[in-house]
C-alpha cells in the first residue's frame, strides 16, 4: 500500500493514473503561440475579427475564433453614425435604386459614394469617398472644413480623373449633397446612370457604411493630430493601407489584390501617391495649382 501523501495514493484518490500527475498539455502552449500571432496581426488591423485573422494567419476560423475568445481579444468597435438634420422632410427621389435589381460581378459595372463625419479638435471635417462596389477599391477621396456639393464633386472628379474605365451606375444615399444639380450633371456629362437608395435606408448602401465605420476605427484616436495637414496625411495613408494591405472578407483578399487577378497579372503599381495638381486639374478641382492630390492608379 503506498503511503499517504506519496503520489500513488494522490492519484488514487483523484481516480487516474501515476503518470498523469506529470502530464503537462501541449495544446496550452501551442494557443500562447497563436495568441501572440494574433495579437500581433491586431496591432497592425485593430478592426480584424475571428475570421481576418483566421486568412492573415492562414488557420482555421473556428481555431481563430476559439483562442481569440480564452484570451479576450476583441475587435475595436465602431462609431455610431450621426443623422443629417438638413436632409429630414426632403421628398423622395425619383431615381432608380439600381442595387436592389443589380449585384456587380465585374469593376466599374456600379460605383458607390457616401461621405461622413470626423470629430477632430472641437469641430467636424468631412471625408467623402467613391468606392468600386464590385472590388471595394477606394477611387475618390475628398475631405473638406464643410459638407457640400463640393465636397461630393471633388471625390467624384477624383476618381474620373483616376479611373481607366467609367462605370454605368453611381449610387448614392439621397442627401442633398448627392441629388444637388452640381453632382447630377457631372454624371450626365459624363453618361454615367444616377442611383438611390431609398430615403433612411442606409444599408442600401452597405459597401460605405462598413468602409466609414471600420475606418473610424482602425484610424484610432485622430485627436493626437496637432494640424489639419497632418490629419489627411493619416486619412490618405490609412487609404492605401486598405486598398494594398487590408483583407476584405469579399475577396479574402486586398482590393488591389482583387483587381490583379481580375486582370491576370502579377504585378502592377498601384495605391496612392501624392503629386501636385496641374492648373486645368487645379481649375476642375477649384484648388491651388500647387494643392495635393492623392491619386488612384489603375493603369495596367
Amino acid at each position: 500500500m503506498a503511503p499517504k501523501g506519496s503520489k500513488s495514493a494522490l492519484a488514487k484518490e483523484l481516480g487516474v493514473s501515476r503518470g498523469m500527475l506529470y502530464y503537462h498539455p501541449k495544446q496550452g502552449d501551442k494557443d500562447e503561440v497563436l495568441r501572440r500571432e494574433i495579437e500581433a496581426v491586431m496591432l497592425l488591423h485593430p478592426a480584424y475579427g475571428h475570421q481576418r485573422v483566421a486568412l492573415a494567419l492562414k488557420i482555421s476560423r473556428k481555431r481563430a475564433r476559439r483562442v481569440m475568445k480564452i484570451f479576450g481579444l476583441k475587435p475595436a468597435r465602431r462609431a455610431k453614425t450621426p443623422r443629417k438634420p438638413d436632409d429630414i422632410g426632403r421628398p423622395a427621389s425619383k431615381r432608380p435604386d439600381i442595387l436592389r435589381v443589380l449585384s456587380p460581378i465585374a469593376p466599374d459595372v456600379v460605383w458607390v459614394a457616401d461621405f461622413t463625419y470626423i470629430w477632430f479638435h472641437d469641430r467636424h471635417i468631412y471625408l467623402a469617398t467613391v468606392i468600386d462596389r464590385f472590388t471595394r477599391e477606394v477611387l475618390g477621396v475628398a475631405v473638406m472644413m464643410e459638407h457640400s456639393a463640393e465636397l461630393v464633386c471633388r471625390a467624384l472628379k477624383m476618381a474620373l480623373l483616376g479611373a481607366s474605365t467609367l462605370p454605368l451606375w453611381f449610387h448614392s444615399d439621397q442627401g442633398s449633397e448627392y441629388t444637388s444639380g452640381e453632382a447630377e450633371a457631372l454624371l450626365t456629362a459624363n453618361g454615367i446612370g444616377i442611383s438611390h437608395a431609398p430615403k433612411a435606408s442606409p444599408w442600401r448602401n452597405g459597401s460605405q457604411e462598413s468602409f466609414f465605420g471600420r475606418f473610424k476605427v482602425e484610424v484610432g484616436d485622430l485627436e493626437r493630430f496637432k494640424t489639419l495637414p497632418q490629419l489627411m496625411e493619416a486619412i490618405y495613408i490609412h487609404i492605401a493601407y486598405y486598398n494594398t494591405e487590408r483583407i476584405h472578407s469579399a475577396h479574402r483578399t486586398p482590393p488591389a489584390t482583387a483587381l490583379l487577378r481580375l486582370a491576370g497579372l502579377g504585378s502592377v503599381f498601384y495605391g496612392f501617391e501624392p503629386r501636385r495638381l496641374s492648373e486645368p486639374e487645379a481649375n476642375i478641382y477649384g484648388g491651388a495649382g500647387g494643392e495635393h492630390l492623392w491619386r488612384s492608379r489603375r493603369d495596367f
